[in-house]
């Protein structure tokens, strides 16, 4: 009997091995699967076949196979004439390089100009919305102006209640004539079925799962999720943020009760590379019913009278790719703090470059501070975010645990000039898995004012110390061991 256990053990380890090598991957996560193929036999293949394997081929070239240059041509064409007409009309339309917010940004937008193709887009409005009752208000307001197009992505819109009244208008823009366009994601729209958008594909709109197959059961997997939370509408108003579309992002849910989340609502050249994400998203998502990646009615002439002072660049992520922007991003960021770098995330699972990125800094002298829910949404997700934040606490890193609800911000405040908001959260899958989109910011009104939400949220939350965190039970903290070992595959 010991021998024949022995010998699966063997044999187990052995498959587990190469199961794991067979596919390319960062080291860590490499020997995270090891270790949960080898103490679970059996159970972790099954595990590993939903959340282990990598994208397939096709999908990757579903993105990668796409040629966006008549795309950004068109783009970069209408900007030039939004410049030349504001000219005209005697308007300020050149960049002001040296804005503060720009001298410090420089090397930040070149980053992205390099490794996600995304240009800096300039004289933008920008409004933050931090309540999902004024969000939704505004949002729902701006759906039924729609008069050309609505290109609606998000990673969860559930069938309830406030699915339903978004739903709804965008069922009556449909059939007054507007083009309409949904992307969600299966599993983070869990429960909400193909005959939910019944209605609105009556009427002649559009709405496709995210990279959807057809054997679902057989194709199925936990990773490699559509994250990402964007709209456009007429191709002149822009969405970007952390609220999905459920009742639970405007608190109604008793387990969470009030929602934390921060949104921007933009108008401006930016909206037009948020444009160019979502027709991307689409077209792999259904290459069989493409959109027109340069037809006038996504990307319209600029309105000068919806233009700003804003400087900022739409910024995506995904596993297509092992650029990991939003990632370099973050740590770029941080890298150029030098006297505050406040962050609010509801999952904190750094990876090593970036827990390194924010040590150095707070070692540096910059005000380093961590913003996390009280609460978990997934038990053993947040077990290794209290690990990390007590690891971080270590360095003089402070660390807060906002009490007032649920924490779902995803935003970074550097210094007095830049900052971030978008779908990313601290941590691996965000960075590795995940399809994400942020948009940063280089501009002080901005920065002064998520500042200013920062430190209001303070006086609901509780500062965790290095002694708090030694006084957790023994318990609590194996718990937090076990899950900061399996944190590259969470």
């Amino acid at each position: 009997m010991l021998t024949t256990l022995v010998v699966l053990l063997i044999i187990n380890t052995a498959v587990a091995v190469i199961t794991v090598f067979r596919e390319p991957r960062d080291i860590a996560a490499t020997w995270a699967w090891i270790l949960v193929l080898i103490l679970i036999p059996v159970l972790g293949f099954i595990i590993y076949s939903f959340a282990g394997r990598k994208l397939s081929q096709r999908r990757l070239f579903a993105y990668q196979g796409q040629d966006t240059s008549a795309m950004n041509e068109k783009i970069a064409d209408l900007i030039q004439d939004a410049d030349e007409r504001g000219k005209r009309e005697g308007l300020v339309t050149h960049v002001n390089e040296t804005q503060a917010s720009l001298v410090q940004a420089r090397s930040l937008v070149t980053l992205f100009q390099n490794i996600n193709q995304t240009s800096l887009a300039t004289k933008n409005q920008v409004k933050v919305f931090t309540s999902g009752v004024d969000f939704f208000g505004r949002l729902k307001e701006d759906l039924k102006q729609a008069q050309e197009s609505i290109n609606l992505e998000f990673y969860t819109f559930y069938s309830d209640q406030l699915g339903h009244e978004i739903r709804d208008i965008l069922v009556e823009r449909a059939q007054a004539g507007v083009e309409v366009h949904v992307i969600y994601d299966a599993l983070g729209s869990f429960g909400t079925t193909k005959r939910f958008f019944a209605p609105l594909r009556d009427a002649g709109g559009h709405a496709t799962p995210f990279l959807k197959r057809r054997l679902t059961l057989v194709d199925f997997q936990l990773n490699f999720r559509d994250h990402r939370k964007m709209v456009v509408i007429d191709g002149q108003i822009g969405y970007v943020g952390g609220f999905n579309i459920g009742d639970q992002y405007l608190g109604r849910d008793k387990k969470f009760g009030h929602w934390r989340d921060t949104h921007l609502r933009m108008t401006g050249s930016g909206v037009y590379s948020l444009q160019a994400h979502f027709l991307l998203d689409w077209n792999a998502s259904e290459p069989k019913r493409p959109m027109a990646v340069t037809s006038d009615r996504y990307f319209p002439p600029l309105q000068l009278a919806l233009q700003g002072k804003s400087n900022l660049q739409i910024v995506t992520s995904g596993p297509e790719t092992d650029d990991e922007q939003i990632k370099m991003g973050y740590i770029r960021l941080i890298q150029l703090a030098k006297k505050r770098c406040w962050i609010q995330t509801p999952y904190l699972i750094p990876d090593d470059s970036t827990f390194d990125a924010l040590r150095i800094a707070a070692n540096s002298g910059v005000d380093v501070r961590i913003m996390v829910p009280c609460m978990p949404d997934h038990a053993f997700v947040y077990r290794a975010t209290q690990y990390y934040a007590a690891q971080l606490a270590k360095y003089g890193i402070k660390i807060y645990y906002y009490q007032n609800g649920f924490l779902h911000a995803k935003t970074m405040v550097v210094d007095d000039h830049l900052a971030s908001v978008g779908s990313a959260n601290l941590d691996f899958r965000s960075f590795k898995l995940n399809f994400e989109v942020n948009a940063f910011l280089y501009d002080s009104d901005l920065a002064h004012h998520l500042a200013h939400v920062f430190k209001h949220d303070l006086t609901v939350s509780s500062e965790q110390t290095v002694t708090s965190f030694a006084q957790q039970g023994r318990w609590l903290v194996f718990k937090q061991y076990v899950a900061r070992l399996l944190a590259p595959i969470l």
